[in-house]
């Protein structure tokens, strides 16, 4: 199977975002020294790599 060109990617992000979709990486959001998980809320320690509660990480 082949792999896409590098910017089809751009292209369905660009498609995406004319159409109302948020495009950007998520990321921790933060709660005074917390840090807290986008997709359940679950709040963790700032050296936290990945949330312990519901097993999202953040896209690098």
């Amino acid at each position: 199977m082949a792999t896409s060109p590098s910017g089809a990617d751009d292209v369905f992000d660009q498609f995406l975002a004319e159409r109302g979709h948020d495009v950007t990486d998520a990321g921790w959001e933060r709660t005074y020294n917390k840090k807290q998980c986008p997709e359940c809320g679950g709040v963790h320690d700032t050296a936290a790599t990945n949330c312990t509660v519901c097993g999202w990480t953040p896209h690098r």
